[in-house]
């Protein structure tokens, strides 16, 4: 799955016979680099009028009344409402730039003003996915379906909030029926586009298909969720988004040769993008190819230097090259950029302090790699290691390395390396 897989592109949340989903879900144009801005000069004053009036114009409605000043003059005309469609603007452009707090302002004032307006309720519901306000996301997104029941945008939406709860909630007991629901309503979704005509349907249809795909990989369904995006990729063959999931989800079934067919072909398909050439440029690495890898990394980490996925697979890369120099340094720029969004990058960087004897530091590294990505058996294997190692600073831990074993081979049953450390701590 794309690291960017919940988040929106565009200028802002489209009408609703545009529908958007994940960044990964077919976007028109590549997002501006971090959030940067594709609106005119002149918005932002308009932004802090709209968005002044917004925060301001409940309190105002309850502040003390002043004694009025003798009429010197005539009355002034009343100040003109701000539409809302001039708010839902507003928190188009503030979503696009990333700042999810200022356009939930913004929609909200235009949902206030205009209870039924689709734009207001959709834009309302994204925000509120994107600040994990979930409950209130989830009823603001059916209340949009309630109003418009085509709205392909508020299908995908609500499934997105959904799986977004899923995602993030410890308690995976209160939220077992999530991805059902999430299925659900991508259901809904596609009877109502295929009763569409025109062009619009089978670009739909793929982005629906692109959404199950992400759902099934959820509910642990490789196959099925394989068979979504190749659904997808038959209705929008070029579009580099579903050729990169088709490439991870053959990576996660193990087929490597289809996982770089797929991956090379979204690269080629978006060259500017860093998510598809950093993955393309680790996948090689991986299949032993790092004189090709390599640029591919370097050319991603290029495009987007303060991407840390990017900037990452580029330290990654250099790991797998036996180049621990630039892999140190391309992995700590990474987690300075990003500390708590990719395990794999503590992880490679524990790799290397263990490679160098490092033991404290090894420790320190494997140890947030597997609290950040706690069911992966090799983050707890080689944490284990580390633990069962000795220097002259760090006495070796049988106890610790035990119990990172016993938990790598709860995972995983028939991992031979974390069953054999576990036979020598014993």
């Amino acid at each position: 799955m794309r690291p960017d897989c919940f988040s929106l592109t565009g200028v802002g949340p489209p009408p609703d016979d545009a529908p958007v989903t994940h960044r990964a879900s077919l976007p028109p144009t590549p997002d501006p680099p971090h959030g940067g801005s594709r609106v005119k000069p002149s918005l932002p004053s308009l932004a802090t009028l709209l968005l002044t009036a917004a925060l301001t114009g409940a309190s105002a409605q309850t502040a003390p009344t002043t004694p009025a000043a003798p009429a010197q003059t005539a009355p002034a005309a009343p100040a003109k409402p701000v539409p809302a469609a001039s708010y839902v603007a507003l928190g188009d452009m503030y979503f696009n730039q990333g700042k999810y707090d200022m356009a939930y302002v913004a929609y909200r004032a235009a949902a206030q003003l205009e209870a039924q307006n689709p734009r207001a309720l959709l834009g309302l519901g994204r925000s509120q996915t994107k600040l994990r306000l979930y409950g209130p996301a989830i009823e603001t997104l059916r209340r949009l379906i309630s109003v418009d029941a085509t709205s392909i945008s508020g299908y995908i939406a609500l499934s997105q909030a959904y799986q977004q709860q899923y995602v993030q909630t410890s308690d995976l007991a209160s939220v077992a029926r999530n991805l059902e629901l999430a299925q659900n309503v991508l259901t809904q979704a596609q009877t109502v586009a295929q009763s569409q005509t025109g062009t619009d349907r089978d670009l739909n249809l793929s982005k629906i298909w692109n959404e199950r795909g992400y759902v099934y990989r959820l509910q642990g369904q490789i196959t099925q969720a394989i068979e979504a995006f190749k659904q997808a990729n038959t209705l929008n063959p070029d579009n580099s988004v579903v050729l990169y999931n088709l490439g991870d989800m053959y990576y996660v079934s193990g087929d490597l040769p289809q996982a770089l067919n797929y991956l090379q072909q979204a690269v080629i398909a978006d060259p500017a993008d860093p998510y598809n050439r950093a993955y393309y440029g680790k996948l090689l690495a991986l299949s032993g190819n790092v004189i090709a890898a390599r640029p591919e990394a370097a050319q991603a980490a290029k495009l987007a230097p303060t991407n840390a996925y990017a900037v990452g697979q580029y330290g990654v890369v250099s790991y797998l090259a036996k180049d621990p120099v630039q892999a140190r340094t391309q992995l700590n720029a990474a987690l300075r950029l990003d500390p708590l969004r990719y395990p794999e990058f503590y992880y490679y960087l524990g790799r290397l302090n263990l490679d160098a004897n490092d033991l404290k530091a090894a420790r320190d590294a494997l140890t947030r790699a597997a609290a950040l990505g706690s069911t992966n058996p090799e983050y707890l294997y080689y944490l284990g290691l580390s633990f069962e190692r000795s220097n002259t600073v760090s006495p070796s831990d049988r106890v610790k390395a035990r119990e990172n074993y016993e938990r790598a081979l709860k995972l995983s049953p028939n991992y031979k390396l974390a069953q054999d450390g576990l036979n020598r701590v014993k």
